[in-house]
């Protein structure tokens, strides 16, 4: 189990973003984490992975473990070692590399004699890297650019796998493509923290769902419960292009239930 307990980020030493954030991943699940731009997501994954300093952020308390060990606040390389993997937002490939160098890349923490390995093993999930292997990284389309930041981070052997907003400007057949990754990556026993603007592809195969806004989750249930409420439907499902939101369509969603925007 993947576990951020009662977690509190400041950034600049002024702006609180995480507010006691709790939840929990599964070796075997997938769990959807969800909220408008700007509710704390993306610092979350960045307070489990080790990045916050980078972006001037730090954890005030609460607590990050895997399989009961602490690594709240540890040297990202350490993380990566203890089965944390990371795909952030925007796919950062090294443009320059070619396919199998960005791949390589993400087997630092690994011993040498069982990259060959590991390799194979992502070539034989995604052939599409197998066929460019030798093609520059920047060359690549967005799916694939995509398809290769996942795999890289799978050259680590993760337990865990965290993906930020890996449907973000790819075309609709491409987004399925990357949801049937992402469910055989599961399946085949790695946990899943996805973060999605894409509601609907995210609780389509989330076994559980956590809602953040202001940095505090307001909503804790299983994903078949998250896509069957009333509330979620209406804004996350209803408004927006296919399942997207601003923080504008918050505000005004919140004006329209009577709540403080």
């Amino acid at each position: 189990m993947l576990e951020v307990r009662d977690l509190h980020v400041v950034y600049e030493d002024v702006i609180l973003v995480c507010r006691g954030v709790s939840l929990s991943v599964p070796q075997h699940g997938i769990v959807a984490l969800l909220g408008a731009n700007g509710a704390g997501k993306t610092t979350t994954l960045r307070a489990i992975t080790g990045l916050l300093d980078v972006h001037r952020g730090r954890i005030t308390s609460g607590r990050v473990l895997i399989h009961d060990r602490e690594i709240t606040g540890a040297d990202p390389a350490r993380i990566v070692a203890a089965g944390v993997s990371q795909v952030m937002e925007g796919r950062r490939v090294f443009a320059g590399f070619t396919v199998e160098e960005n791949l390589r890349a993400g087997a630092h923490t690994r011993k040498r004699a069982g990259v060959a390995a590991h390799l194979d093993r992502v070539y034989e999930m995604f052939p599409l890297l197998a066929q460019r292997r030798t093609q520059r990284a920047g060359l690549l389309s967005g799916g694939e650019q995509q398809m290769l930041a996942i795999g890289r981070a799978l050259m680590a052997e993760p337990r865990y796998l965290l993906l930020d907003e890996p449907s973000l400007g790819l075309a609709p057949r491409v987004v399925e493509q990357i949801r049937d990754l992402i469910v055989r990556i599961n399946e085949a026993g790695t946990g899943v923290l996805l973060i999605e603007q894409n509601a609907a592809m995210a609780l389509s195969i989330a076994t559980h769902g956590y809602v953040l806004e202001h940095g505090r989750i307001v909503l804790d249930a299983p994903a078949a419960e998250l896509a069957a409420n009333s509330d979620i439907q209406e804004f996350y499902l209803g408004l927006g292009a296919e399942g997207h939101v601003s923080l504008r369509d918050l505000k005004h969603y919140k004006r329209r239930k009577g709540w403080a925007a």
